[in-house]
């Protein structure tokens, strides 16, 4: 259950060009957070008016023992109560449309990054990673702009002017109570790199449980049958310590950041309180500018508190940040040039009237493959395949043949030559255009929720059902679908949960043959069925590959005896060539894999 997966560190400060960049990401929210500013703004001057209000009343209402003022003092009180109630629901409710809509972009970019990636991609990133991305990390962020930077505004506001009121009341009071923030400076830089830091491990132990919650899911039978429960246990429980052990250490230090802030606006308040009614006992302060003068400095540390607390909340915040942008702003490793782009579009907005014809011709030329970790895999591989024949790959595990067609597929790049398709480097044809033409048949196919008639229609949404159903006579899938009390309406369950393993199979072989693909890839299709449905699925293949060029990598090669071409693969390169008579003519690699596997199979079938 313990991944081995490393994700991306970030060990930068707090990053105000990261929070500028989460705008520019968001422009269509740019109307809603300033309205929602400017609100909260009108809240943070109606905050500062009242100890004026309250100033006026004591120096001037009470001491004139007039009641001819106080109707417009009320009405003027009660004006601002009802428009800071207004201003109050207004922000609230803009704050959390901000919040929500947030969330949904980032989530819609995340989502639509990852149909962009390439299938390298998902070989280094753990399903739990991208889950956590897309999930807690985006409603994090959200929350982040939703309220927090709108509290920033709010504090800034409440504390510019009233620092202004103050210095007109009495700038050298005012200073010395401001000295406070050197301080407060100080406790707060110290506080912001341990805070980010326990942070940023947080939501990286984060994404590991909810990896580890996924594997162990998926994996649930084989944890069932090699008896692993109590080892799983032990592991997730090691990985769970581990987090609650970091969220308390983040949690402490914020729970101790805080109260140190709070003390130091609490002996700047007493200074001032002390200070004032000094100066309000020789004559040189009024009463009511005494109260203004302590209300001032309260309210002046509640929105430094505010805003600590702000810094603090992003802090934890980025984290989740850098994490989202993280995945949005991933490069794919395999990209089209602009040119390619803006002839024949893209995966969201294909230019289908630029494409050519693809007839199948496929050549590789010189073709080196390495991965990113340095294994190399194809070294000065040739081959030349013409359009409608059948090659099937064979070769020992690891030899190199998903390799070549995951090449050919442009899952993966060449590292050094090129492949050709119809006499075109395939990399000045759009990606879209190649796996357009593509039916894949995987060893273990998906199915996706929904009925069996959705899952054969997935490759062609536009197909009509008697298409479909065609599909599925044509592959001999019919029979056991009508064997069903829904037919072609039965749901399949999570993963094609409710089928067997060769009638997803069959399924499959139909939703490829539905998009009438030029090029099929068949990867060890039949070797998890049995022999019965190996025999079907045999029969659908030669209906399925008449006409149209296709690689089978074969485990059992008693299924390729037909194939136009079988090459050898040893050690990423083709070491024998040949159809299946020719082959065991030459009494080679292929004589010898052909002839053990027979021989095996025999003494299977005599054993009953």
């Amino acid at each position: 259950m313990s991944s081995t997966i490393q994700e991306q560190d970030y060990t930068q400060k707090f990053s105000f060009s990261l929070w500028k960049k989460i705008l520019r990401l968001t422009p269509a929210y740019y109307g809603k957070l300033i309205r929602l500013c400017l609100w909260m703004v009108l809240t943070a001057v109606i905050d500062i008016a009242f100890p004026l209000m309250t100033r006026y009343a004591i120096d001037e209402l009470i001491p004139a023992g007039n009641m001819d003022g106080v109707p417009a003092f009320t009405a003027v009180y009660v004006a601002l109560v009802l428009l800071q109630v207004l201003a109050i629901f207004r922000f609230l409710y803009l704050g959390g449309r901000v919040e929500t809509g947030i969330c949904y972009e980032f989530r819609k970019m995340g989502f639509r990054k990852l149909q962009e990636l390439p299938f390298s991609y998902f070989d280094r990133m753990p399903v739990g990673y991208l889950m956590t991305r897309l999930t807690s990390d985006a409603v994090r962020l959200s929350e982040t702009v939703g309220w927090s930077l709108v509290d920033l505004v709010w504090g800034t506001v409440v504390l510019v002017l009233g620092m202004g009121v103050m210095f007109v009341l009495n700038w050298q009071l005012t200073l010395i109570v401001l000295l406070v923030i050197i301080p407060l400076m100080f406790v707060t830089d110290f506080f912001e790199k341990r805070i980010l830091k326990a942070h940023r491990q947080v939501r990286k132990l984060n994404s590991q449980i909810t990896g580890a919650f996924n594997e162990g899911i998926m994996g649930a039978k084989t944890t069932k049958t090699l008896v692993r429960e109590d080892e799983n246990m032990r592991e997730f429980s090691e990985l769970t310590q581990k987090m609650r052990k970091t969220a308390v250490h983040a949690a402490s230090l914020s729970s101790l950041y805080m109260p140190i802030v709070v003390s130091l606006g609490s002996v700047a308040t007493a200074y001032a309180l002390w200070k004032s009614g000094e100066m309000s006992l020789q004559g040189l302060m009024t009463l009511g500018t005494v109260q203004l003068f302590v209300n001032y400095t309260v309210q002046l540390f509640e929105p430094i508190r505010s805003i600590a607390g702000t810094f603090s909340e992003m802090q934890s915040a980025q984290a989740a940040a850098e994490r989202v942008v993280f995945l949005i702003e991933t490069e794919p490793d395999i990209q089209d040039t602009p040119e390619v782009i803006a002839r024949f579009g893209d995966s969201f907005d294909p230019r289908r009237e630029n494409w050519p014809d693809l007839k199948g011709d496929i050549t590789f030329e010189h073709v080196d493959f390495q991965y990113k970790d340095g294994e190399r895999v194809l070294t000065d591989f040739n081959l030349h395949v013409e359009a409608g024949q059948t090659i099937a790959l064979v070769g020992a595990t690891g030899a190199g043949k998903s390799t070549i067609v995951n090449l050919l597929c442009r899952f993966y790049e060449p590292t050094a030559g090129r492949i050709l398709i119809d006499g075109t480097d395939y990399r000045e044809r759009s990606q879209l255009w190649l796996q357009s033409h593509l039916g894949y048949v995987l060893q273990e196919p998906h199915l996706f929720s929904g009925t069996i008639m959705e899952n054969i229609r997935y490759s062609r949404l536009d197909a009509t059902d008697e298409e479909v159903m065609e599909a599925a006579r044509l592959v001999n899938a019919e029979p056991f679908i009508l064997k069903f009390e829904k037919g072609y309406q039965t749901e399949v369950g999570e993963g094609g949960s409710r089928l067997s393993t060769g009638e997803k199979q069959l399924i499959s072989f139909a939703r490829a043959l539905l998009a009438q693909p030029a090029i099929f890839v068949l990867d060890e299709a039949t070797s998890s069925v049995d022999t019965e449905t190996e025999a079907i699925i045999q029969e659908a293949i030669g209906k399925v590959l008449s006409d149209r060029t296709s690689f089978i990598i074969a485990h059992r090669l008693s299924t390729i005896r037909n194939a136009d071409r079988i090459l050898v693969i040893e050690g990423g390169k083709m070491i024998e060539d040949g159809t299946h008579k020719e082959l065991l003519r030459k009494k080679g690699v292929y004589w010898r894999l052909y002839t053990n596997q027979f021989q095996e199979e025999r003494l299977q079938t005599i054993l009953g």
